[in-house]
């Protein structure tokens, strides 16, 4: 079978495309290295330039049994006052290569895990590759991508990931996993799973930092001028046209970064309503009984065999937390998404923690429904 193509492809670059890595002295505070702007001193802090690098770091930490944290874009840590008494290591490299182009089965994406997630879909969106237009404005690092499942307005990156490459620390070995093997779930995935593991003292294995240390993500993309399918309301209704329907790439990305800004949910840093991990808490998947309890009103969606998936911000709303709550002081539910917690300028990691947990109790006392955080919390509880 032969593809015809009415018009030449994009060119693909012979080279790795590069962008500049945000320029950082070493840290003194976890702070310094989150969006949240809280958490306490850092033990002793890497910076890696190199695949070869970042192995080595995370190999000499295990090795010496110190504590490992690997950041990337910070935008999904909480870190205690008290620090981290470790190594942090920061991952520095930012390139795509483009090992395949072809007019039949669209394009292929080898992403380091530093690269700063938003670049890489302005990149394929300035490409003409689709598949992660509606990602637009998710903060963060590449890496971090596969590990959450990472979702917005419709899409999820296990639809266009093809592989992802990683250091598996317990083999002590470099190892390419498919997507079959990633075992990619409602923000999780077998990934996400490996900071889990328990170790022979009861106690996780890796946490903080999972046992597979992501190296690299490999998307495959369908070439093309329109967006994929435009499955969330919402965002259907913005861009002016029917759920389902399809619409210009850039048209796609610049009615997502819209939405997202009007929800503070783009990165600013003189906007203290967007000094947040994003959503704090994930939406509650419930059983059938689960969603029996659930008023009448509340949003549900399927999600797989007998599971219903309803709506945290929906519940924190009509729990009594509104936006806002909490201001004035250091730490308070954002204006415009009472799903972000915000650090309104001074806060420390326990205010907010005491506001996480007051909404989370609020909820579980209005509904039933334990919510769950959906940031990596290092040396803290909820």
């Amino acid at each position: 079978m032969t593809c015809e193509i009415p018009e030449p492809l994009p060119a693909a670059p012979t080279t790795p495309v590069r962008f500049a890595a945000p320029g950082r002295s070493a840290p003194s505070t976890l702070a310094e290295l989150t969006t949240l702007r809280v958490g306490g001193p850092v033990g002793r802090y890497v910076e890696t330039s190199s695949e070869h690098e970042l192995v080595a770091a995370v190999e000499e930490a295990d090795l010496a049994g110190e504590p490992l944290l690997v950041v990337g874009g910070g935008s999904n840590l909480l870190v205690a006052d008290a620090g981290f008494a470790g190594v942090v290591v920061r991952d520095v490299r930012t390139t795509i290569a483009v090992p395949d182009a072809s007019a039949c089965a669209g394009t292929t994406l080898t992403v380091s895990a530093g690269t700063r997630w938003d670049d890489v879909v302005a990149y394929a969106v300035a490409q003409e590759l689709v598949g992660i237009e509606a990602l637009s404005g998710i903060p963060g690092s590449t890496g971090a991508t596969p590990v959450q499942n990472v979702g917005a307005y419709g899409q999820e990156v296990s639809q266009t990931i093809a592989l992802v490459r990683v250091w598996d620390r317990e083999r002590r070995a470099h190892r390419t996993m498919p997507l079959v093997e990633l075992g990619f779930g409602y923000r999780t995935s077998v990934l996400k799973a490996s900071m889990a593991v328990t170790g022979s003292g009861g106690g996780s294995r890796w946490t903080p930092t999972p046992r597979l240390v992501v190296l690299d993500v490999t998307f495959q993309l369908r070439s093309g001028s329109l967006s994929a399918p435009i499955a969330y309301a919402q965002l259907a209704s913005h861009l002016g046209i029917a759920t389902g329907g399809r619409a210009p790439l850039a048209d796609v990305r610049a009615a997502v970064l819209e939405l997202r800004r009007a929800k503070g949910m783009v990165l600013d840093p003189t906007d203290h309503d967007t000094w947040s991990a994003g959503s704090f808490f994930t939406n509650p998947v419930l059983d059938a009984a689960g969603a029996a309890g659930l008023p009448a009103a509340a949003p549900r969606y399927p999600s797989g065999p007998d599971q219903v998936k309803t709506s945290a911000a929906w519940l924190i709303e009509h729990a009594g937390f509104a936006r806002g709550f909490g201001l004035p002081g250091p730490a308070a539910l954002s204006t415009s998404h009472a799903l972000a917690i915000t650090n309104r300028g001074g806060a420390t990691t326990e205010d907010v923690l005491a506001l996480a947990r007051t909404v989370r109790d609020g909820v579980r006392g209005a509904f039933g429904v334990d919510l769950v955080p959906e940031p990596v919390l290092v040396g803290c509880t909820v």
